[in-house]
């Protein structure tokens, strides 16, 4: 397997001794803190209107606002990161995310609260591109499963206890709390950036094309996410998605959308991304189906649906740095290949799509009899899957980009995971209807578990090896079959 390390900072090989762990920690960090600010607002909804005395769908944005401009700006930042120095982005991005979810906590009305978070939300877009690269740029090749295992673990972990964290701190410290828990992680990351962070030069400005290429990017997707998101309460919103389409085609026609084209077409990446959407949109689709009917068709406390549905993260955090780990012995020989224990990044990542569709498809059959632990072993199953898959799919995408599009890669399978949590729900929302009031809950699982068993293909086959020699515009050797 050839490997592609960073083109700005890898003139050969990285001794053992430049491993930066402190690097990947920061990528760990930030990925917790991001995907936590996707969801712990959701439970403060509520208490945001009655405190800012605006109605509820004024205080929705305060979770639409900081959602839309993430995936809004993950393909222009991803173009602007590639080939430039990312030391003076890391703390900046992290410096503005901490600033903009303070100004958030103090906002005395509705338009500066949103006004922070569509600020929070392009600083976000930052991080999120960042995580990748910069696991994959703090360790040595055959280091990287276990080093994107972190950001690929944590991530998800932020994403699921944030409602449950927001509760917490709803029922002691009102709202403005849920803005400001993350601030110490910002003060954390930064101090580790500034010990850490390798001199590896400075960033692009941005010239005028990546303005306009921001622009359209920004306006297809929010064309295209902002009525799926709204779809649920009417369907009459999923009439804009056409909207996203001419801005989308004239970015992918021009040179800011090409290099994006090319990293999606190397061999082996569209199906390794198609299963990063496929594990997120059946993930998201699974907890918003489960936890809808332990409240509302059981009468299962808001306690215990949180420590049930934990089961899943659980599971995932016990699951993930085994998967790394895992991921980085493909040349291992002896006992543990002897005994059929997958090696390498690709079966860790089939192995761990296996079982999470497994967990998935035994909770189809969900009904009224069953106990919150006869629920919980199921998501646990599903989230050890989930644990082993994370970091191992990310180690094939990133290992598989060319040196000079790492960013772009990452930027892309980010893209892919944001796109997953949000279809999932609206669609699982949309089968739950079309089954009827006795079978929604059954129909939005097999939506669920079908998505995830969609991911197991996918990851298995290989990509081809290109048969071309390497770019000379470049200077890239073709990606390996990663």
């Amino acid at each position: 397997m050839t490997q592609h390390g960073p083109g700005p900072e890898r003139p050969g090989r990285k001794p053992a001794g430049e491993d930066r762990w402190a690097l990947v920690a920061v990528a760990g960090v930030l990925a917790f803190v991001a995907m936590l600010d996707m969801n712990i607002v959701n439970v403060a909804l509520a208490d945001i209107a009655d405190g800012l005395d605006v109605s509820a769908a004024t205080a929705q944005w305060a979770v639409l606002a900081y959602q839309l401009p993430v995936v809004a700006f993950l393909l222009p930042v991803g173009r602007w990161l590639d080939g430039g120095g990312t030391r003076l982005v890391v703390p900046a991005a992290t410096a503005g995310f901490g600033l903009s979810s303070a100004l958030a906590a103090v906002a005395p009305w509705a338009g500066w609260l949103i006004a922070a978070r569509l600020a929070q939300g392009a600083f976000g877009a930052a991080l999120f591109v960042l995580m990748p690269v910069l696991a994959m740029r703090a360790v040595r090749p055959e280091l990287r499963g276990r080093a994107m295992s972190v950001p690929a673990t944590l991530g998800p972990l932020g994403a699921v206890t944030g409602p449950a964290v927001g509760g917490l701190l709803l029922d002691h410290f009102g709202w403005r709390s849920v803005f400001l828990v993350k601030i110490p992680f910002c003060l954390l990351a930064l101090v580790l950036v500034w010990r850490a962070m390798p001199r590896d030069g400075r960033p692009r400005p941005p010239d005028g094309r990546s303005l306009l290429d921001a622009l359209l990017v920004a306006t297809g997707v929010v064309a295209l996410l902002l009525p799926l998101t709204l779809a649920s309460e009417d369907p009459g919103w999923l009439v804009l998605v056409a909207a996203a389409v001419p801005p989308l085609w004239w970015w992918l026609r021009g040179p800011g959308g090409r290099p994006v084209a090319g990293v999606l077409r190397v061999p082996g990446l569209p199906r390794a991304h198609g299963a990063v959407l496929a594990l997120a949109a059946g993930f998201a689709a699974m907890h918003y189906v489960v936890a809808l009917h332990l409240q509302r068709d059981d009468g299962v406390s808001a306690t215990t649906t949180g420590l049930t549905v934990l089961a899943f993260p659980l599971g995932m955090g016990l699951a993930g740095p085994l998967g790394g780990r895992l991921a980085d012995l493909r040349h291992a020989r002896g006992s543990a290949r002897a005994a059929g224990i997958p090696l390498g990044p690709r079966p860790v990542a089939v192995t761990g799509a296996v079982l999470t569709a497994a967990g998935l498809l035994l909770l189809v059959p969900l009904g009224d009899g069953w106990s919150p632990w006869d629920v919980a072993w199921r998501l646990t199953l599903a989230g050890v899957g989930m644990g082993l898959a994370g970091g191992p799919t990310q180690a094939l995408v990133m290992g598989a980009a060319p040196p000079d599009r790492t960013a772009t890669a990452g930027s892309t399978v980010q893209l892919a995971r944001s796109l997953g949590f949000t279809l999932g729900p609206a669609l699982a929302t949309a089968v739950r209807g079309l089954a009827g009031p006795g079978d929604g809950v059954p129909a939005g699982l097999a939506l669920a578990a079908g998505a995830a068993c969609l991911a197991v293909p996918l990851l298995a086959l290989p990509g081809r090896r290109p048969a071309t020699a390497p770019d000379k515009t470049t200077g890239a050797a073709p990606a390996a079959r990663p």
